[in-house]
């Protein structure tokens, strides 16, 4: 017997996660003060969460610790449960060593339980995609973790990822841009377009003038990668900008009518660093 794992930070909706019974670890936020875990959408009230970024609220992440993760994991070792857990990429948050010695301790005490984490490299649907795609596999091969492991290595850069941010601020408040560049992309209405790049972290591929050029910009380079493949969806994601979204549907759909085509909020966790007016497309790729 074996489980599929995978955390909030992937984006995947709850109902799908659900249907794919998924057994999902919720990632934490805190805003002023208040820690909350990511439902995957099930109760989270997302244009509240926006509207409080825009106020001025203070608004955080972090990662879990030991002690949880013993918690988390440990019903399924004890049951003798192999697990597999598709993780958003190791290079954005340093919770996975905490987790790894929870596992290593584990191990210890259930030494016949084998415990794989697969690093998709990538962040929100991007791996949420991945989980998707390989709870699919997983289920067609009879919960086989390493059939599994062994498929999403097969897709590993085939998820392509464009996210153009509204206000630099945001980026600037997480570490990623100084602050004075912030207000001078700001004051210029530079438009940053963001991908995940081969080695799991954040890049800044593209600069815009006005969100306009921006948002063709992104939807250009995702014509360019586009490369569909085992039914795998698009995603249209978007912080409190349903017009935008909207945009960007349409011209997805123009040039893809025949793709299934998911549209979804940005979760607080991953809205956090990217901040309100937030506009991303996630995609079956032939490259990153």
């Amino acid at each position: 017997m074996a489980v599929l794992f995978c955390d909030t930070d992937c984006e995947l909706w709850y109902t799908t996660a659900r249907e794919l019974d998924l057994k999902v670890i919720g990632m934490p936020y805190t805003v002023n003060g208040e820690e909350k875990l990511y439902d995957l959408g099930e109760n989270t009230d997302f244009v509240g969460f926006f509207n409080q970024m825009k106020a001025g609220a203070s608004v955080t992440t972090s990662g879990l610790n030991f002690d949880t993760y013993v918690d988390i994991f440990e019903p399924y070792f004890k049951e003798g449960q192999d697990i597999l857990y598709v993780a958003f990429s190791s290079k954005m948050s340093g919770t996975f060593g905490p987790m790894q010695q929870a596992v290593d301790a584990l191990s210890e005490k259930y030494p016949g339980v084998r415990f794989k984490k697969f690093d998709t490299l990538n962040i929100s649907m991007g791996t949420g995609l991945m989980v998707y795609l390989g709870a699919k596999e997983f289920i067609n091969n009879g919960g086989d973790i390493d059939k599994t492991y062994a498929y999403l290595e097969s897709i590993l850069n085939k998820v392509g990822i464009y996210f153009v941010v509204d206000d630099l601020k945001y980026l600037a408040r997480g570490g990623r841009l100084s602050p004075s560049k912030a207000a001078f992309g700001n004051l210029m209405q530079l438009k940053p377009i963001l991908r995940v790049g081969d080695e799991g972290e954040i890049d800044v591929y593209s600069k815009q003038q006005g969100s306009k050029k921006a948002l063709k910009f992104m939807v250009d380079e995702f014509k360019k990668k586009y490369s569909p493949f085992d039914n795998a969806p698009i995603t249209i994601v978007g912080a409190n900008n349903d017009k935008a979204v909207e945009e960007v549907k349409a011209q997805v759909q123009e040039f893809a009518p025949d793709a299934e085509i998911w549209v979804q909020p940005v979760g607080p966790v991953i809205g956090a660093h990217c901040g309100p007016g937030t506009c991303g497309i996630i995609y079956p790729s032939v490259s990153r």
